[in-house]
């Protein structure tokens, strides 16, 4: 996959404050804030930095947790995964394979088939209904 490359002042430029914020500098949005923690609408969530398809809606799920909920990537190639040990803990993170933005965590403690849990910031995400 070609590696989608922009300035800081292009991504400051395309992202609002908070996207900017989560996707280039590995921050977090507030527990339930996100618009699409609840949502249920079928259809492809796509990195809101470089439109790459990352998460398919039936693989989304209600953990509990605050941040919308995937068992699964659309493909395994869709994200890198990354050692974390910020904040005094050992996640691992995961970031977009084409443009690098932070997306959220995966953690082993999801539902079937996997056993997964991709924790994922909503400002990381766009939507394409069915």
């Amino acid at each position: 996959m070609e590696k989608l490359q922009k300035t800081v002042e292009e991504w400051k430029a395309m992202l609002d404050p908070e996207q900017y914020n989560v996707c280039r500098l590995k921050g977090t949005e507030r527990p339930f804030s996100g618009k699409y923690n609840e949502t249920r609408t079928d259809g492809v969530y796509h990195c809101i930095c470089c439109n790459e398809p990352l998460f398919d809606s039936s693989a989304k799920f209600d953990s509990g947790c605050g941040w919308p909920s995937f068992y699964e990537p659309i493909a395994d190639s869709a994200m890198i995964e990354i050692r974390d040990v910020s904040h005094g803990m050992i996640r691992t993170e995961v970031t977009c394979a084409k443009c690098d933005a932070h997306l959220g965590h995966v953690f082993p403690d999801g539902p079937p088939p996997t056993g997964l849990r991709y924790c994922i910031n909503s400002v990381c995400l766009d939507l394409v209904p069915r």
